[in-house]
């Protein structure tokens, strides 16, 4: 086993803190920077600034220069589209999407919770697809086997939450679905950039049910533009009408994040 020796270390960079907080890090993080050297540069990058990354940053950073840029867009390669659903016809719908439908190869499902790619993967395991689930809950090793099997096409269907949507590059996925919508707008805007890589082309769906519809019209109007409701294939019964102004909840999103500073000598 290898050892690292930290005392010429000059930069700490903390790529994606958001994610790594997500992941279950922060300890690890904390414990590891106990051994560094008190003279470095500290950079943080973080799409949001929950309390914890703020806590984070307090304890990490000294006199910090904050940066914030702006929202990113949607890949123009990316197709975009959304159905209006009931809860209880999400799973039926996924089905209806992928089932039957050979050159459809693979796809990666977002969901909100890890409670809910747990029961995303049951509730289509049993019409036949080659489906598994990746959370934070799943030791690092069993993570990477789960991707490999997803990269080489013997995943044909990946469940994941926001873990999975960033820093992680995966090629020739041929549909994104967003189980839920997101919290806000970046978490959506890389949700649907894991498809069309590359300069490719891809398609990515959203399932809004009534409680979501007024999160992804202000998702619409932070990217700029409407994104196309689909009706429900037939079968499925009819969903909910486009009504945001129903139910409302706040816009979580708080933009981008970079900040880094210099310790100097005491």
């Amino acid at each position: 086993m290898g050892y690292v020796k930290f005392e010429h270390l000059r930069y700490l960079i903390l790529d994606e803190a958001d994610r790594m907080l997500d992941m279950g890090f922060y300890e690890d993080i904390q414990k590891i920077i106990t051994y560094l050297p008190k003279e470095r540069q500290t950079l943080m990058f973080s799409a949001t600034m929950p309390p914890k990354i703020k806590q984070l940053a307090a304890k990490t950073l000294k006199n910090p220069v904050e940066i914030s840029i702006g929202l990113s867009k949607p890949a123009e390669g990316v197709l975009q589209a959304a159905y209006l659903t009931y809860e209880n016809q999400k799973t039926p719908l996924i089905n209806d999407l992928i089932t039957g439908k050979p050159e459809v190869k693979s796809v990666l499902i977002f969901s909100s919770t890890k409670k809910k790619v747990s029961d995303i993967v049951h509730g289509l395991r049993g019409h036949g697809s080659e489906i598994r689930g990746i959370s934070s809950d799943l030791e690092q090793s069993k993570r990477e086997e789960v991707l490999r099997d997803f990269r080489s096409k013997r995943t044909r269907v990946l469940v994941a939450t926001d873990v999975l949507s960033r820093g992680i590059d995966i090629k020739d996925i041929d549909i994104v679905i967003n189980y839920d919508v997101p919290g806000d707008a970046e978490d959506y805007v890389h949700r649907v950039g894991r498809t069309a890589r590359a300069a490719s082309s891809g398609l990515a769906i959203t399932l809004i049910n009534e409680r979501d519809m007024m999160s992804f019209r202000q998702i619409e109007e932070l990217i700029g533009y409407e994104v196309m409701k689909l009706p429900l294939p037939a079968g499925l019964g009819e969903g909910p009408k486009w009504n945001p102004r129903v139910i409302r909840r706040p816009y979580r999103g708080k933009g981008n994040f970079r900040g880094s500073d210099r310790r100097k000598k005491r």
